[in-house]
């Protein structure tokens, strides 16, 4: 995504800042990275711009890197942020389709079992060397609810970290044959510093 966005920043003639040192990187960022195979319908995407457009070209600015954007993937809204703000992403919503017949008495009972728990301690992988560790995910779940076709989870995000998507899927037992179609991340929540 990163890449996309700077090759489209570069076709709009947007004037990136770049940071400085031996190796100068381009002033943009996701604040909440998707894992791979999930879809967002709610991605934060943050440039560093050379001049601060004036309020009268933001639309310019919308329009100019709208255009360069492949189909698929929309341009909602532009906005200037004072120089220096950060966003820490503090929740996430995501939407599981999951195929009618998972959707049966077990798995609400599991998920009824789950958000009753205290703790759910899951084992995490840590490096490429497999090395694992324990980690209490429960603090990290706010709510799982579903309806006729999707499991719905609200994820908290901290400085301690998340839940996985790989996570989830393992908590209730599913599998990603057990979807209808990809993963979606539906909302994302921000605090501002």
């Amino acid at each position: 995504m990163l890449k996309l966005f700077q090759r489209a920043s570069a076709r709009a003639g947007i004037k990136v800042r770049y940071s400085r040192g031996f190796n100068p990187r381009p002033g943009i960022s996701l604040p909440l990275p998707k894992s791979t195979g999930v879809e967002s319908d709610d991605d934060l995407l943050c440039i560093k711009v050379e001049t601060s457009p004036q309020l009268s070209d933001i639309e310019q600015l919308k329009t100019g890197l709208s255009d360069q954007l492949p189909d698929g993937c929309q341009l909602l809204r532009v906005e200037m942020a004072k120089a220096k703000t950060s966003f820490q992403p503090c929740e996430a919503a995501y939407v599981f389709p999951v195929k009618p017949q998972c959707l049966d008495l077990a798995l609400k009972s599991r998920i009824r079992r789950l958000l009753e728990n205290k703790t759910l301690n899951i084992e995490r992988r840590t490096d490429a060397k497999g090395n694992v560790r324990t980690v209490d995910v429960r603090p990290f779940l706010k709510s799982i609810e579903f309806d006729d076709k999707n499991i719905l989870v609200k994820c908290k995000i901290s400085s301690a970290g998340s839940i996985r998507i790989e996570e989830i899927l393992k908590l209730l037992e599913l599998s990603i044959q057990n979807l209808t179609a990809p993963i979606r991340r539906e909302s994302v929540q921000y605090q501002t510093n």
